[in-house]
């Protein structure tokens, strides 16, 4: 008999199945927008760009590029990793289907070049509990678990959130991560979303509910997948505004 999925009791949890049905349509919508049925490689570059500024505020970084001067290192840390996440199977998508730890690492080194040490990029805090938590969540994501993406996708971000594995740029990687399961499951392949500006925007609730999902309690868990949810719909809106965009 196989192991039960550690996960699928979170897919009971009230509102956090309708939530994500209702992400996953919208996301579908905007990929069928009629511009993103062949022009999507700019919309999703035009995302990419959105979601790093967004998650770089969020990190205590920059909004915007400076026009002078020194560059803000988070923000030019979340640039780094929208970048790599761009062009699918080719970019940190593949690397991450084939090897996740790997995956985070990289997200690291590139997200926190410009604010550690070079010998901790990509090295995770010398903990055995860290990381133990690392690898559970590399199981989880090559094939432990059968939830939604949805649910996985906010189970990884909220636990990189939590641990911290790295002590510096944590929530612009687990940011990055989420991205990559949306991407890799198929609910938004192309990377056309942006959550990230809706959690930007709703700062307070993202890191109430993040604090909620680190407290292990139902409330607490649902809070936060169903705020993730919403951040994945209001990120479908702003995929769709983009594509309006284009065709005005």
């Amino acid at each position: 008999m196989a192991d039960p999925d550690p996960l699928a009791p979170l897919a009971e949890l009230p509102g956090v199945a309708a939530t994500g049905d209702e992400a996953r349509d919208a996301l579908g919508r905007a990929h069928r927008h009629k511009y993103n049925l062949r022009g999507w490689p700019t919309t999703a570059a035009e995302a990419s760009v959105r979601a790093a500024r967004a998650s770089s505020v969020l990190d205590g970084g920059s909004l915007n590029l400076a026009d002078a001067g020194d560059a803000d290192p988070v923000l030019s840390g979340a640039l780094r990793v929208a970048e790599a996440l761009e062009g699918g199977a080719t970019s940190m998508v593949g690397v991450w289907q084939r090897a996740p730890l790997q995956a985070i690492a990289r997200l690291h080194a590139l997200a926190a070049s410009d604010l550690t040490d070079d010998d901790r990029l990509g090295r995770p805090r010398p903990d055995a509990g860290v990381a133990r938590r690392l690898q559970l969540l590399a199981d989880l994501v090559t094939g432990g678990s059968r939830v939604p993406a949805h649910i996985l996708a906010s189970v990884a971000h909220g636990e990189l959130l939590t641990l911290e594995p790295f002590g510096v740029a944590d929530g612009v990687v687990a940011r990055a991560v989420s991205r990559l399961i949306t991407m890799s499951s198929g609910l938004d392949p192309h990377g056309l979303g942006v959550p990230e500006i809706y959690w930007m925007r709703q700062s307070g609730d993202y890191r109430a509910s993040a604090r909620g999902f680190a407290s292990g309690t139902p409330d607490g868990l649902t809070a936060w997948l169903i705020n993730c949810s919403r951040g994945l719909h209001a990120g479908a809106r702003e995929a769709l505004s983009i594509a309006q965009a284009m065709t005005e």
